[in-house]
């Protein structure tokens, strides 16, 4: 990282809480790993390792692990088609010292939420999280993999040992991205570096003469918390801190835990850097690598004021979208909202800002851009400075005609809407909240199957859920799962299509992210969630369509998604095809606390002619339209 900038004047040793300063380090780059091509036999190692890095230059030198020893881990970039196999090895001594601090707090009714107060206010740590040994196992989020490639959370490995996966990489070129998925510790390990890009190119993309080279930047945002010396100075240990809200759940007497956010944003391992770029089109390709964190991303000048019509969104999670969409789109304010594993490819202009100072912030709920919102959760609105060369700076001229880039009318000729007509299976898929019966104060994911003779049911009843649709109808399902290790409920025919709605029964927005496949959101409708009753576990009165309330989807979100946003209150449908891999995956809140807690199922693919030897065959599915 940067040194250049030294503490700040007058502030003898480390810095206090709250007294880092903004947008004095420049923005790292990623090294770029091209892996071996042609002969898929030989695997290229990329190496976990500790690594000692300067994530501020107030701060010390802060101990975290990195692929390659790199926080973030290389940007490994690859051909469609280019099938390559990656040892990821475990090259993180038995002896290494864990390099997060855990603890939990409890909630405050005023004032910053104290999950993002730097440090963690005298808490003991938890001795368990320190105890953990370098167990690691990497995920290739988003890819068209084998069961056996994909990153299976159990199949972790110790010191000295390696994962070995093959990914084909057919696909359209799209941003994936690689972190640790290991059982139940995802939350820590994400947080110690664990985590970085992968960028596949292909033709189609190569003849929109897109910005490249230094003019085609990865951004990474994660947010992070620091531990406090015995003075309550910053001294650059990570800290994972969460809140224990007063509200205990009735079985448990337990109180419910809040998943982490933390107050500094850092981009590519540094804490609110600068970059410097000239008047020209550039190409950010940018990833919310937070656990939790769901950013509000405004562009402002040096007024704090919102900077129109620069901001183009090009893809998605999944590649290109049909055409360009200017993040002006919202009337209120050129707002980019990206929730955890969310993945923008942008096309930002500067021609027209030479000598222009300009921001990205995280402007905080119901705030305007750049007010810190401590009452929501962002206590440093600070993201990224960008600093805009003048014309006749040298960087502007760099490169054979970058600055004649014109956006695209049309971006992906390939492209093609999903419908409802395209015969599909159905799966309808409940997120509860935490005070439900049985749940042990967390979150669940409950997996539902039609009951299609309710006589002989008496309702209300644990685990069943009443339902009435758009067209008028009410029906019943009934729980089949709810846990990771309840036994497995969705197998899926490899090349078929399926629509899941999910049906979000708590107020918090919950990303959910579903292995392998890619997807397109069909529909956002309104559910009045009122008859659920948490302390029976079931619905005491349907959950009906709000007719009333109409949900567009945002122009960005009508492209190739593997993460969806699901706001209480709602009834999310999606589709997608199961295609190009067999074997074992899984879904989850992309939450990483959620997720270890137990917020994620598995499902299978397979043969479309070996399932018709099962003798359980369509457990878990269910018939008929969620509107």
């Amino acid at each position: 990282m940067g040194t250049g900038a030294g503490e700040q004047e007058g502030t003898p040793g480390r810095p206090a809480p709250g007294e880092l300063t903004p947008y004095v380090a420049p923005l790292t780059i990623p090294p770029v790993l091209r892996p071996y091509a042609g002969d898929v036999l030989r695997e290229t190692e990329i190496a976990l390792r500790p690594t000692w890095v300067r994530l501020h230059p107030q701060l010390p030198p802060t101990l975290m692990w990195g692929y390659d020893g790199s926080v973030p881990g290389p940007t490994i970039e690859v051909r469609r088609g280019q099938r390559i196999r990656i040892a990821w090895t475990n090259r993180i001594p038995k002896e290494s010292e864990y390099p997060v601090t855990a603890v939990q707090v409890k909630s405050r009714e005023r004032g910053a939420p104290a999950s993002t107060e730097p440090g963690r206010g005298g808490v003991e740590p938890d001795k368990d999280v320190a105890a953990l040994p370098a167990w690691s196992v990497t995920h290739l989020h988003g890819a068209q993999t084998g069961g056996g490639n994909d990153g299976w959370a159990d199949n972790a490995v110790g010191f000295g040992d390696a994962q070995l996966s093959e990914y084909p990489n057919d696909h359209q070129a799209t941003q994936y991205w690689y972190h640790d998925h290991a059982m139940n510790i995802t939350r820590w390990n994400v947080q110690t570096g664990l985590f970085g890009t992968y960028l596949i190119r292909d033709d189609e993309e190569d003849a929109l003469r897109l910005p490249s080279g230094e003019r085609e930047i990865p951004l990474l945002l994660a947010d992070r918390n620091l531990d406090t010396d015995e003075d309550g100075r910053l001294n650059g240990r990570l800290l994972h801190k969460t809140v224990m809200v007063e509200e205990r759940n009735a079985e448990t007497g337990k109180p419910v835990t809040l998943p982490f956010t933390g107050p500094y944003t850092t981009v590519n391992g540094g804490i609110w850097p600068y970059a410097e770029v000239a008047p020209a089109w550039y190409r950010f390709r940018l990833l919310n690598a937070s656990n939790a964190r769901i950013y509000d991303l405004v562009l402002v000048d040096e007024e704090n004021t919102p900077v129109p019509g620069v901001v183009h969104q090009i893809g998605s999670d999944g590649g290109l979208l049909p055409r360009p969409v200017p993040i002006d789109f919202d009337d209120a304010l050129p707002t980019l909202t990206a929730a955890p594993a969310e993945r923008f490819d942008l096309l930002v202009d500067f021609r027209q800002l030479a000598g222009r100072t300009l921001r990205l912030v995280d402007k905080g709920p119901n705030q305007p851009a750049g007010v810190p919102d401590p009452e929501g959760d962002v206590r440093y609105p600070d993201v990224l400075e960008f600093r805009v060369g003048g014309c006749d700076d040298e960087t502007a001229k760099g490169e054979t005609g970058a600055d004649a880039f014109e956006l695209p009318e049309v971006l992906s000729g390939s492209f093609r809407r999903l419908t409802h007509d395209i015969d599909h299976g159905h799966r309808l898929i409940v997120l509860t909240p935490p005070a439900t019966k049985g749940a042990g104060g967390h979150p669940e994911i409950w997996e539902m199957t039609e009951v299609a003779d309710t006589r002989g049911l008496r309702l209300p009843a644990e685990g069943v859920i009443q339902l009435t649709g758009a067209d008028g109808r009410t029906k019943t399902y009934r729980r089949t799962a709810r846990t990771f290790n309840d036994a497995l409920g969705f197998t899926l025919a490899e090349g078929s299509y399926e629509q899941w709605s999910f049906l979000n029964l708590a107020p918090i927005v919950h990303p959910m992210h579903i292995h392998l496949a890619d997807f397109q959101i069909l529909g956002r409708d309104a559910y009045d969630i009122s008859g659920f009753d948490p302390a029976m576990g079931g619905t005491r009165a349907p959950i009906a369509f709000t007719p009333a309330t109409s949900i567009p989807l945002a122009p960005n979100e009508r492209g190739h998604k593997d993460v969806f946003r699901v706001p209480g209150g709602q009834i999310l449908r999606v589709m997608g095809r199961f295609d190009g891999a067999y074997g074992r995956f899984m879904y989850h809140c992309h939450l990483l606390e959620h997720e270890d807690m137990g917020m994620m199922r598995p499902f299978v693919v397979m043969p479309s002619e070996a399932m018709k030897f099962s003798h359980d065959m369509g457990h878990g599915g269910h018939e008929g339209h969620m509107g």
